[in-house]
């Protein structure tokens, strides 16, 4: 029978950075007995996600389970994924597009310049 190499003992780190360092430049075998790991469940945690109901026209919730289907994935993982980046772009790129317009009503000529620009011309 092999006698299983003694464990190394885990240093001790003074930083969550200096810890976080180390465990990505070095390999865990040493210094865990991973045979003597068990499962842990967690009873008491509550889902972080909330059950809705949804209407959606038949002809589009077929489109959106084909192209689910392309991907390989379930049609709702791929809804929760549209949803989540249309309301991002719909939060994040409200200033953005506020101010586009405002610079294309400041560059676009008043109705009384235009006016005047074709008296000038005429």
């Amino acid at each position: 029978m092999t006698k299983r190499p003694a464990r190394k003992a885990i240093p001790t780190f003074r930083s969550e950075v200096e810890e976080r360092n180390f465990w990505e430049t070095h390999d865990t075998s040493p210094f865990v007995d991973w045979s003597q790991a068990c499962v842990s469940g967690f009873p008491n945690r509550k889902s972080s996600t909330e059950t809705i109901s949804l209407r959606l026209p038949a002809a589009l919730l077929a489109e959106l389970k084909a192209l689910a289907n392309k991907r390989d994935v379930p049609y709702q993982s791929l809804l929760k994924v549209f949803l989540a980046e249309r309301v991002d772009r719909e939060t994040h790129n409200v200033n953005a597009l506020s101010a586009r317009s405002q610079l294309r009503n400041e560059r676009r000529p008043t109705k009384k310049s235009r006016t005047n620009r074709a008296r000038l011309r005429g």
